[in-house]
């Protein structure tokens, strides 16, 4: 949510099994349950919202994975920018393809993996 829908019709270009709430009629609904949504359909929720680290955050069970845009340029083309090289990226696609909220920034990226306090192998 509250991302444009021209981000949705790129990533479809790339590949991607991109949708947009707004595609479903759904863009009335409530953050707990598209990520419920997202859940069941084992997608990444990308968001400007930043309720959704939260909520992904405080998910003890299945994890659904979040791209969360903090951005001070919101342009379309600044996103997608952005937004490409972190969906090239093998460690990005590991993390989100196991549960992670990755917050892509103006200048770098951080990846939290999910569940928030798991003990990684890097420890």
């Amino acid at each position: 949510m509250n991302v444009d829908w021209r981000i949705v019709v790129w990533l479809r270009e790339r590949g991607h099994d991109a949708t947009h709430l707004r595609d479903q009629g759904l863009q009335r609904m409530q953050d707990v349950n598209i990520f419920a949504k997202a859940q069941r359909e084992k997608r990444i929720v990308v968001t400007f919202d930043l309720d959704f680290g939260e909520i992904a955050a405080a998910t003890s069970g299945k994890p659904a994975s979040v791209i969360l845009f903090r951005l001070q340029n919101t342009r379309t083309s600044f996103v997608i920018q952005r937004l490409a090289p972190l969906l090239e990226s093998e460690t990005a696609k590991l993390a989100l393809a196991n549960g992670a909220v990755v917050v892509v920034e103006d200048s770098r990226y951080r990846i939290r993996e999910l569940p928030i306090g798991k003990p990684s192998g890097n420890e």
